[in-house]
């Protein structure tokens, strides 16, 4: 069967996920105030509006309808908008080839004419490259290198004297420079090829990371209230429902030590994380009867992942009697984890993940394996990375997964997550409703090693493969019902029969022609 798999540059794949002293690394979201200045997602089938000089300029189909550059001849550019002052521009933005050393594609902003501009390129040397031109040739202001990857979201800011580039939401380069105070916004392949998709303009007053230390958040704005629909809401394994620290005390901490001293206590306990916290890397053990949540939209970690379970351990084949159980994690942000963000494993129980923005990662964002159970994943924003989700780590794994991993999967944003959105082994019934998938290159949800996995109400939309049980490795079994397929999303590939979830709990099945816009407006973080 074809699976549509974009080719990765070997030049950007040799690159690894760190900035260079000339770019201090944060994580970076659009201001929720910034008005749009222009926006072009090309799928009217022209370039009405844009500008061009050199190079072969078409809109074609790559997955959605985007605009190439073809050869790799040409110092070729397009502009389009008005003369903007501060502003924002993003695209999506895949490199094909390039000719030489020296090149790249990119992004610009203020764009006085086709040679006079800032921009924030991608490089054949595998690097991130925030510069300017003046009428000459591109001039370097700061550099960092960039993780491999085939489509990259560059966003180059520039307000003031002030730039600012941004590869998948990371801010990777910053530089001063007050040669050209405004102009249009555009696209380049500086003898080089590329496809771009996805063009957003915006105003912007200023920086918009989220809050670090001094500037915290106000303190007592976290919710901890709250009940999970789904398998974290039964009762079973002697623990009725997920209910977290309730009961316990509540904390607030702003420092990775403070974050990890307080997930690592015994007893219930209520943890409200305020701003971005840099956590050492490697992955940081979560103890029962804890609620971890995040103060208004910008908290979390960065640099490392929560694990809520024992050690991984073949021989034990049933529930210990100490594992980890009736955690709650909602309303962060995670990123540039480098092991997975989320880890649930060793028959960790009644686990509610929610509402949560996740992405750049360097494995799984959320994985539940080794006989974990009951568990509810809900209302997350999951982007920019390509190991979404695990559901059971091996096909080998039958001891401890077989009538275990049971698992819903509701109201998540899949968003042009390539893969394992999830990936199933084992688990039954696994419960994938009223999520919204888009453009998921690889596969939708994919059942497998005997799995047996329920999709209903959900939305796909520009998803070639969105269920199947023969995608890889030993079948599963898979039920898909009521379900919407847009913009050449392709059809089910299940067969077999799936337990019903509501013979463990009930739920409420929102029509799947409302989730698209539903999902959007309401996962992600500072909506709780």
């Amino acid at each position: 069967m074809r699976r549509s798999r974009r080719s990765v540059l070997a030049a950007l794949a040799a690159g690894v996920a760190a900035a260079t002293a000339a770019a201090t690394v944060l994580l970076g979201v659009p201001s929720a105030s910034a008005a749009t200045l222009f926006g072009d997602d090309f799928e009217d089938g022209d370039a009405a509006g844009w500008s061009r000089s050199g190079g072969s300029w078409s809109v074609v189909t790559d997955g959605s309808r985007v605009y190439r550059q073809s050869g790799t001849s040409a110092d070729a550019r397009a502009v389009a908008g008005a003369g903007w002052g501060d502003q924002a521009v993003q695209a999506r933005v895949k490199p094909i080839a390039f000719n030489g050393s020296g090149r790249h594609v990119a992004v610009l902003a203020r764009a006085q004419s086709t040679s006079t501009y800032y921009f924030l390129g991608l490089s054949n040397a595998g690097t991130v490259v925030l510069g300017k031109r003046t009428g000459g040739a591109p001039i370097t202001l700061a550099t960092a290198t960039v993780a491999a990857g085939d489509w990259y979201t560059l966003r180059l800011e520039a307000f003031g004297t002030t730039l600012r580039g941004f590869v998948n939401n990371v801010r990777v380069a910053t530089a001063t420079d007050a040669s050209i105070g405004s102009g249009r916004a555009g696209l380049a392949g500086y003898y080089a090829s590329a496809a771009f998709d996805d063009v957003l303009v915006t105003d912007i007053g200023g920086p918009t990371d989220p809050p670090t230390s001094p500037t915290l958040p106000p303190p007592g704005t976290c919710d901890t209230s709250g009940t999970p629909t789904g398998f974290a809401a039964v009762n079973a394994w002697g623990q009725n429902g997920t209910t977290g620290g309730a009961g316990g005390p509540t904390v607030e901490v702003d420092t990775a030590g403070e974050l990890i001293s307080a997930i690592g206590q015994s007893g219930p306990l209520n943890i409200c994380v305020r701003g971005m916290i840099t956590v050492p890397a490697g992955m940081h053990n979560v103890t029962s009867d804890k609620t971890i949540v995040g103060v208004g939209a910008a908290s979390g970690i960065t640099g490392g992942g929560f694990n809520i379970g024992l050690p991984a351990d073949d021989s034990i084949t049933s529930p210990p009697a100490d594992a980890v159980h009736n955690v709650i994690v909602r309303n962060l942000v995670f990123r540039n984890a480098t092991d997975d963000s989320i880890n649930v494993q060793m028959f960790s129980h009644h686990v509610w993940i929610d509402h949560n923005d996740l992405a750049n990662g360097y494995d799984g964002l959320i994985d539940v394996k080794r006989g974990s159970s009951y568990v509810t994943v809900s209302w997350n924003h999951v982007h920019d990375h390509t190991k979404t989700m695990l559901l059971g780590h091996d096909d080998d794994n039958d001891a401890q997964d077989v009538g275990r991993l049971k698992v819903t999967y509701h109201h998540n944003w899949f968003d042009r997550t390539p893969q394992r959105n999830p990936r199933v082994r084992f688990g039954e019934p696994v419960h994938v409703f009223n999520n919204y998938y888009v453009y998921n290159t690889d596969i939708g949800v994919a059942c497998q090693a005997n799995a047996g996995c329920l999709v209903e109400g959900n939305y796909f939309e520009r998803v070639e493969e969105p269920v199947s049980n023969s995608y890889a490795g030993p079948a599963g079994r898979c039920v898909a019902r009521n379900n919407v397929f847009v913009d050449e999303s392709g059809t089910p590939d299940c067969s077999g029969s799936v337990q019903e979830p509501s013979t463990y709990y009930s739920y409420t099945l929102d029509d799947p022609n409302t989730v698209k816009a539903s999902v959007t407006a309401g996962s992600g973080t500072g909506k709780i």
